[in-house]
C-alpha cells in the first residue's frame, strides 16, 4: 500500500474541480474500454482537455502536472503532443484505501 504522503498527495490534487474533472475523464475513458472487451491503453491528449473544460493550455498543462507529481496519471510526449494516461498503481491503491475505510 502507498505511504500516507503519497495519498495525501492524491487526494489534495483531486480536491481541485478540474484536475478531479480531468482524473474522472479519463476514468470514463477507461469504462468505456473496458465495456467494449478492448485491451487497449486508456489515454487522452492534452487538446481533449483544453476542449472539455475550456480552459486555456497552460492552465491545463498545470493540472496535468500537479495529477503527474500526485502519481495519479503519467503522460506520453510525442513532439508537441502530449498523451495522459492513467496511473493504474495509484488507481488499485485509492481503490483499497477506500474497501478498507467503508
Amino acid at each position: 500500500m502507498s505511504n500516507i504522503h503519497d495519498l495525501a498527495q492524491a487526494f489534495k490534487a483531486l480536491s481541485h474541480p478540474n484536475r478531479l474533472q480531468i482524473y474522472l475523464e479519463l476514468l470514463q475513458l477507461r469504462e468505456k474500454v473496458v465495456d467494449s472487451g478492448r485491451e487497449k491503453e486508456c489515454s487522452c491528449g492534452l487538446t481533449d482537455f483544453i476542449n472539455k473544460l475550456n480552459i486555456g493550455a497552460p492552465t491545463v498543462s498545470h493540472h496535468i502536472k500537479e495529477l503527474v507529481n500526485a502519481k495519479l496519471i503519467w503522460i506520453e510526449r510525442n513532439g508537441k503532443f502530449m498523451t495522459c494516461h492513467l496511473n493504474h498503481e495509484m488507481r488499485a491503491e485509492l481503490e483499497s484505501f477506500f474497501g478498507q475505510h467503508k
